[in-house]
């Protein structure tokens, strides 16, 4: 198996509607209710790179496994040094260090552009998501409980961050 990480393209924006469908249907991981479009997809992606945010992929064996992107973590000046991040990754592959990489390469294109803070929201019971965000130095930083609602339960959203630069 050859695994790569990559910058998405267009050509990449199918498989990554598929992931995030994918999770929308079946996961806590993302909280929306209803499955994205490609047309919002290829919105998001232009947007994302317009602002100089990453939008990543994970290729194995040829086809994308996985995706990941940061972006503003709140909309005002005063955070500018601080962002927010996801990870996708394709249910038959996941736990098979797919996430691991993307986390890698966000944080490093984080550091290179000079951002102070990254931020993971997770929904509190997902602990493979905070097993992996530990595992690269993130610390609790709150839970905000019974915030959100999806599969007929309420979910509480743990927060963790890792500070990038001294």
């Amino acid at each position: 198996m050859t695994h790569a990480i990559r910058a998405a393209t267009d050509a990449d924006l199918p498989a990554i509607l598929a992931i995030l469908n994918e999770a929308i249907l079946n996961t806590t991981a993302v909280w929306s209710l209803m499955p994205s479009t490609l047309e919002q997809r290829r919105t998001w992606m232009a947007d994302r790179q317009a602002k100089g945010m990453p939008v990543l992929v994970s290729e194995l064996d040829g086809a994308v496994v996985g995706f990941a992107s940061y972006g503003e973590f709140r909309p005002w000046e005063g955070y500018k040094h601080t962002v927010e991040h996801s990870i996708y990754v394709e249910a038959s592959v996941r736990g098979k260090g797919i996430g691991r990489g993307l986390l890698a390469a966000l944080l490093d294109d984080a550091r290179r552009n000079g951002k102070h803070t990254i931020v993971a929201g997770i929904e509190a019971e997902n602990t493979a998501s905070i097993c992996l965000h530990a595992g690269f130095g993130f610390v609790e930083a709150g839970c905000l409980r019974q915030v959100g609602r999806k599969f007929d339960r309420w979910l509480d959203l743990l927060l963790m961050q890792k500070q990038l630069a001294a």
